[in-house]
């Protein structure tokens, strides 16, 4: 009876979704074995630290003090690229770029089926995990989330064969979709011509096509390219960045959920709010005679008249009348919005 009534149940379960609610309540009492079973080893990890060599402690002291100081370095010059950045995409009316909230999970769990890649993190939808998160450790993308509990979740792993995600060669930006093999250490690109520009050493990234993943982050390295003449499609092999079996922090990647007329408007008003700090600062721009490039305008209602009538406006030259028309922001779906400024909106009809 206990055979019959377990194979039922997982059939019911494998089919329908009516044990869905029981799965979430059971996990609310399986969160308690698991903190039982790991207690062990917080305990000894406890101890060992406790009674930790002086001299040892000295040693990594000073090498973590050495890589902070090297990491502020490198952030310095990257604190500078992302202003850089953000600069030029206001300047072309575009989206800002915002860094993701991530939050920190740790791995609770692996599940012992062979044939499938999943593991359990100790955050859930109770912690403002959703379906289809992206998951990363510290060197690369590891999978999505596929199954929420209240204080528990489950991750796919890039590496499950039913898995698979759009990336990029880093080197030339070729597209491509890397899929699961079963075998952790291995991804696969498929459907690569023969003819495609790739090479063993080239990094694979995250192309952000289909919205689920950011665009960006590592993926895989090729290692190996296999071309055969008599095919029409490479075989491209490609291994994980990620320590997808060693890995017990993990990074879950909350991103922007603006869309882009609300990304594309916010840009605009930021750009329009650096105009007036210039202005008020008493700078002013030179009359270079391609205004028209210029998502803002600065010019005031009467100069945009003077120069319509033809006549000369007061201490601006005809150069800077193209400014204010307004500058478009193209959404994702390919249309173009007018995304005017409070300034240029502001300007009288023409005569």
């Amino acid at each position: 009876m206990l055979v019959v009534l377990s194979v039922a149940l997982m059939v019911v379960d494998a089919r329908f979704t009516v044990l869905k609610p029981v799965r979430s309540q059971m996990g609310l009492v399986l969160m308690e074995s698991y903190w039982v079973t790991d207690l062990p080893q917080r305990i000894w990890q406890g101890v060992a630290g406790q009674f930790g060599s002086r001299t040892e402690l000295i040693a990594e002291n000073e090498k973590l003090k050495t890589e902070a100081l090297l990491l502020q370095g490198r952030l310095q010059k990257l604190a500078a690229l992302t202003e850089q950045n953000v600069r030029l995409r206001e300047l072309l009316n575009s989206s800002a770029l915002v860094n993701e909230k991530v939050e920190v999970a740790e791995l609770i769990g692996v599940d012992p089926n062979p044939f499938t890649h999943r593991i359990l993190i100790n955050k859930g939808e109770r912690d403002g995990v959703f379906l289809g998160q992206p998951v990363l450790d510290a060197r690369g993308l590891m999978g999505q989330v596929v199954e929420l509990m209240p204080y528990t979740a489950r991750v796919l792993l890039l590496t499950d064969s039913t898995h698979s995600i759009p990336v990029q060669i880093n080197r030339n930006g070729l597209r491509a979709i890397a899929s699961g093999t079963g075998n952790p250490e291995r991804l696969e690109l498929r459907h690569v011509a023969d003819t495609a520009d790739v090479k063993e050493g080239d990094l694979l990234v995250s192309s952000g096509m289909g919205e689920r993943f950011p665009a960006g982050y590592p993926v895989a390295t090729v290692n190996e390219v296999i071309h055969d003449s008599g095919q029409p499609f490479a075989i491209v092999r490609a291994i994980p960045t990620a320590s997808l079996n060693r890995s017990r922090y993990m990074l879950l990647v909350f991103s922007d959920s603006r869309t882009p007329e609300q990304r594309a408007t916010e840009a605009a008003m930021a750009q329009e709010e650096a105009d007036r700090k210039g202005a008020a600062g008493g700078q002013s721009a030179p009359a270079t005679g391609q205004g028209a490039a210029a998502p803002n305008t600065s010019a005031s209602p009467a100069q945009g008249q003077g120069a319509q009538s033809g006549a000369p406006a007061t201490g601006t030259s005809p150069a800077t009348v193209p400014a204010a028309t307004p500058s478009t922001a193209t959404p994702a779906n390919g249309t173009a919005t007018p995304a005017q400024s409070p300034a240029s909106a502001a300007q009288p009809r023409r005569q």
